[in-house]
């Protein structure tokens, strides 16, 4: 019993050492995933993640790259937590019988992980895409505001060719002042629709790559291997669910570009997608997320079988023993 108990706290505390690693390193590459499936056609600030990057640092400087990362820095510690510990508490409770899990029944633990991390999830991506597609709009307006001046001579006032940029309180403090907590939880089917078939492909793939790198029965894989097989689930699970990521980001952003779709909802916004912009619009910074997601997943990994918060709990431990 004293191991169960020390093992989910180390469990949580590993989950946030590599959430908060993990999101340092790769969110200027998530902005511009966000950036990039926002924008609709006829409406194109950005050609690629690197266009956008360099658009980014010119018109926002360099910590324009990081807007929304104090949302992500604060909620990504349980999000990434609930996340692994929930697949561990599942695929414990489907292994009770002492028999090895079926590739069936590693899909049913990653989908349990995939609904209870939803939780944090939501509301995390709705405030953190409101600010970081904050940018895109500001600079789509000032470039609107210029053509404008060069056909007609007026020259734009600074409130046309800028936007209010609001910090994750003030859109907190807005969305349950005008909808409830349920303005927090925009999107929660798009998000259910990308986070658990993301989880039911990431988790078994994972366990069976992880597997392959095993020296022998019972021991830990290596250090790399924990890592490339993060890396190749992730981001095999991050491209597979990307059209639902497009649909999703796009339903949760509240301010829209000159002349941009608004949605009524996930079919309403799948079918404009693909009646107005083609199915390759449903692969929108495809790219971009595998990029984030492998590193992200693969730094998890790793966090979660050094095991850092057991031996950090075991030393807290050490004296009262």
């Amino acid at each position: 019993m004293a191991d169960q108990q020390i093992s989910l706290p180390a469990k949580l505390i590993n989950g946030g050492i590599a959430g908060l690693i993990g999101v340092t390193c790769v969110f200027p590459i998530d902005l511009a995933k966000t950036r990039l499936q926002n924008q609709q056609n006829g409406q194109r600030m950005y050609k690629s993640m690197s266009d956008c990057l360099i658009k980014t640092i010119r018109m926002e400087g360099y910590f324009g790259m990081y807007r929304g990362a104090a949302v992500n820095l604060t909620l990504v510690t349980p999000e990434k937590a609930i996340k692994l510990a929930a697949n561990d508490f599942f695929r414990y409770q489907l292994s009770k019988d002492g028999q090895k899990l079926t590739l069936l029944k590693e899909m049913l633990a990653g989908c349990g992980a995939g609904t209870c991390q939803v939780i944090v999830t939501t509301p995390m991506e709705m405030l953190k895409i409101q600010l970081q597609d904050a940018g895109r709009i500001a600079a789509q307006k000032k470039v609107l505001a210029a053509q404008l001046s060069a056909q007609g001579g007026a020259r734009p006032t600074v409130e046309a060719s800028t936007v209010p940029r609001p910090t994750a309180i003030q859109l907190t403090r807005d969305l349950l002042q005008s909808r409830g907590i349920a303005g927090l939880y925009k999107g929660l089917g798009a998000t259910l629709l990308r986070d658990v078939p993301f989880s039911i492909v990431y988790f078994p793939l994972f366990a069976n790559l992880n597997q392959l790198g095993q020296p022998a029965s019972g021991e830990k894989s290596p250090f790399y291997v924990s890592f490339l097989a993060g890396c190749v689930a992730g981001s095999t699970a991050a491209v597979a669910v990307n059209p639902c990521d497009v649909v999703k980001t796009r339903l949760q952003s509240l301010q829209r570009g000159v002349n941009e779709d608004t949605y009524s909802g996930f079919l309403d916004c799948a079918r404009k997608i693909l009646r107005h912009e083609g199915p390759s619009a449903f692969l929108k910074g495809a790219y971009c997320r595998a990029l984030v997601i492998a590193p992200l997943f693969g730094i998890a990994q790793v966090v979660y079988f050094l095991g850092i918060a057991e031996a950090l709990l075991g030393q807290l431990q050490g004296p009262r023993a």
